[in-house]
């Protein structure tokens, strides 16, 4: 790459964004190198085109080291004049810890960022080769294998809640009247190397820690970051490996505008209204006639698109699965089951996956990562899966507006044993509407949508 770092910084910044700056930017600074450098550059930058920065730091208290860590950038940030917040997160032992504290910091971040729509982190080249070669190791396709976008858009589930006032230190941006669902995470360091950024910071005389974890290699990502000194001696650094990832994103985005375009054609006449019900349906013999990639793509956004997961299925269940369908059979996969009926597939959510019952109160409820309840006249109830229990309560006569299968795993308000109402059984059963669908974010996108976006 050509160019200074400040340069290549600010064109990073324009082409995702644009002419039309926001007033206020915010930036995740952790207080290793990249991270550091990426605070100096947007200093720099904001000083030629008079943005506010907003800088925030989680500290997962995952080390002892980390409470000091995030001291030294308040310490940084105070002396470039800008605000700065820690965020303390508590892990509840539940789940994979890496991933849980992928989630909890965008979590975090989308709780304190107010009115502010985008939020700088500093990937680096060298974490795009990490990140193929991991997934290149799990045996991800095409999708798996492309480099981490410029600018994402995120949309997390449920209600925005306030941050607990223990768990935040320092400036919070305002928060506006209303507030937009989403946000988007930008990384204007893609293009750049680790080395080159540790030596901007050296040539400033800036501070940055060296997290420890770093060289543990029990973690998958340093193990790869020691193989990249085997391989790139054989032609295959990071930046060779990191073109190939970007490679990969390029024809990704055609092959997602391919499965968008199968999706309108093979779509059956209700599948947009059971779509938004949590259900997808596939023309089963136009489907059969798709190119495989496509059918796996579809497949796999159905699934992710039903158990509002924010990462598809891996690659070796998912062909077996599309393997059973088209012989006529089915099964389930991450949290969902997939069905072949006379002339339709079906996915949607499984049973056995669906969340455990919640008390219904006050305040808006989020159920099963999808479902968003606002009705405070079903206070002191029950909301859970509809299951065997309440579809053998259905109400006389009767049709049910969903098939036995997949109404089991539906949101039904309950009070003890007794069904109260669920939305399959339609208003004219007396039940009104109990929730709205929203598998990542207050609105729901359209599957379409879903398929287009990454």
């Amino acid at each position: 790459m050509t160019g200074s770092l400040d340069q290549r910084f600010a064109e990073a910044i324009g082409a995702a964004l644009g002419p039309d700056f926001p007033t206020d930017i915010a930036l995740a600074v952790s207080g290793g190198g990249d991270s550091m450098a990426m605070l100096t550059l947007a200093h720099n930058w904001t000083r030629v085109w008079g943005l506010r920065l907003w800088v925030v730091t989680v500290d997962h208290g995952l080390r002892p080291e980390a409470a000091t860590e995030a001291a030294m950038v308040a310490e940084e940030c105070a002396a470039l004049g800008h605000p700065h917040a820690v965020l303390r997160w508590h892990w509840d032992g539940q789940g994979n810890l890496m991933d849980a504290a992928r989630r909890a910091r965008l979590d975090l971040i989308n709780r304190w960022r107010g009115g502010i729509s985008h939020v700088l982190m500093a990937h680096t080249a060298d974490d795009l080769a990490e990140t193929f070669l991991m997934r290149l190791a799990r045996g991800a396709g095409g999708e798996g294998l492309s480099a981490m976008a410029p600018l994402r858009r995120v949309r997390l589930p449920g209600p925005v809640l306030p941050l607990p006032a223990a768990d935040v230190t320092g400036a919070c941006p305002p928060q506006p009247a209303t507030r937009a669902a989403e946000f988007f995470v930008l990384r204007p360091c893609l293009d750049m190397r680790r080395a080159e950024l540790r030596h901007y910071l050296r040539t400033l005389h800036g501070r940055w820690v060296e997290d420890p974890s770093n060289d543990d290699p029990t973690y998958d990502r340093v193990r790869m970051r020691h193989l990249l000194t085997t391989l790139a001696p054989q032609g295959l650094g990071p930046d060779i490996l990191a073109e190939a990832a970007r490679r990969q994103a390029r024809a990704a985005e055609a092959l997602r505008a391919r499965a968008a375009q199968v999706w309108e054609a093979l779509r059956p006449p209700a599948a947009g209204a059971r779509a938004r019900e949590g259900e997808i349906l596939f023309d089963r013999a136009g489907f059969q006639d798709v190119e495989r990639d496509t059918q796996l793509r579809l497949l796999a956004a159905a699934l992710r698109f039903v158990a509002g997961a924010a990462y598809p299925p891996r690659e070796a269940p998912l062909e077996a699965l599309l393997d059973r369908l088209l012989g006529g059979g089915g099964g389930t996969l991450h949290g969902c089951e997939a069905r072949c009926d006379r002339d339709r597939l079906v996915v949607f959510r499984e049973l056995a996956a669906v969340e455990g019952p919640v008390s219904l109160g006050d305040a808006p409820v989020l159920w099963d990562g999808r479902w968003q309840v606002f009705r405070p006249d079903l206070k002191g109830l029950t909301l859970r899966a509809l299951g065997e229990e309440g579809w053998r309560q259905r109400p006389p006569g009767q049709e049910p507006q969903r098939p036995h299968a997949s109404a089991r795993s539906c949101p039904a308000v309950f009070d003890g044993d007794r069904l109260v109402a669920c939305d399959v059984f339609g208003p004219d059963a007396g039940a009104a509407p109990l929730a709205q669908f929203c598998p990542f974010g207050r609105q729901m996108p359209s599957f379409r949508s879903f398929l287009l976006s990454r």
